[in-house]
């Protein structure tokens, strides 16, 4: 057996990390694709691995909407990772169906497969994604999250209950949020990572916009704000994102959006009493976005009412799902 940062694994399910994994002076690039059920800590792990912001986190399900792309790049390799929705196992709106789209496609188009699963989660053995699972081709790593939670016999139960069902090609226990052996993770995906070109400009770090990024930060202040049904019936749009200065001279980002709400009842929950609700959710979201964009921020933010958005095209074409 072997052991690393406390944790006892099967050499036959786990392989020690040898100093010269990344000496090949072969350029490496691949895509990368994070999969799994909703709140398992794929968001969490892209951060991880890319040292970066880049998906939104939140303990609620369904944090995560779109497929996000985050891109890692140093001379000897490029690594695009895709963090995806969780699988939604009985989809009951269009939404939903889109946001399962965006998983299919991972299936198809990855060159690594990194699948997260979190302690003591169940599987039957007829659910979908098992089946997905066995018919993938590429290397496949079982990524088994939040292993700080619980003793290390645990652990290793969870890994041989797992790697009796699915032949994966490494597996990797990890606590993503506090980065637990995800330098470990980054390591392996290096080695099984194929030789190919540079895909993207080397300083390019994800294919999303700057209002992508702050239309996610701001449904995350909602998400963690608002209670019930408020934060799924909840999209946001940015409408207009100007550069401008302080009256000092310094760089200044004006942002105007607009957050859409299925029914008439939650717009002035949205607002709350006396706009006390959208001011702290302002002030919240204002902050990240400088922080993110490292500028000074003016948002102004509107409430608007789309009846059962989730269900029209045209609407989810307007927020980007299709």
């Amino acid at each position: 057996m072997l052991q690393y940062n406390g944790i006892v694994r099967p050499s036959s399910v786990y392989l020690h990390i040898s100093n010269h994994i990344t000496s090949d002076t072969l350029h490496k690039s691949g895509f990368v694709n994070i999969i799994g059920r909703p709140n398992v800590g794929k968001s969490t792990l892209m951060n991880a691995l890319m040292g970066e912001r880049m998906s939104i986190i939140t303990n609620k399900p369904q944090t995560t909407r779109h497929r996000i792309i985050g891109i890692m790049s140093d001379e000897d390799y490029q690594v695009v990772f895709s963090d995806t929705p969780g699988i939604i196992k009985d989809p009951s709106y269009k939404m939903h169906e889109v946001m399962n789209s965006f998983v299919r496609t991972t299936f198809e188009d990855g060159d690594l497969m990194l699948f997260v699963t979190e302690m003591n989660e169940k599987f039957e053995d007829d659910d979908p994604i098992i089946e997905r699972l066995k018919a993938v081709e590429v290397p496949l790593f079982l990524v088994l999250n939040k292993t700080d939670l619980v003793q290390p016999q645990e652990v290793l139960q969870q890994i041989q209950e797992w790697n009796a069902r699915i032949p994966f090609t490494e597996t990797v226990p990890i606590a993503a949020l506090h980065k637990n052996n995800t330098e470990t993770l980054f390591k392996l995906i290096l080695k099984y990572l194929p030789e190919g070109p540079v895909y993207y400009p080397k300083d390019q770090f994800t294919d999303r916009s700057e209002r992508f990024f702050v239309s996610e930060i701001i449904r995350e202040k909602i998400l963690l704000l608002y209670q019930q049904e408020i934060p799924y019936y909840a999209e946001v749009a940015v409408n207009s994102f100007k550069e401008d200065q302080t009256r000092r001279g310094e760089p200044l980002i004006r942002i105007d959006a607009s957050i859409f709400v299925g029914r008439k009842t939650q717009k002035p929950i949205i607002i709350g009493k006396g706009g006390a609700a959208i001011k702290k959710l302002g002030t919240e979201a204002r902050k990240d976005i400088e922080t993110f964009l490292e500028k000074k921020v003016f948002l102004e933010l509107h409430v608007k009412v789309k009846d059962n958005w989730r269900d029209d095209d045209r609407m989810l074409q307007h927020f980007g799902y299709r």
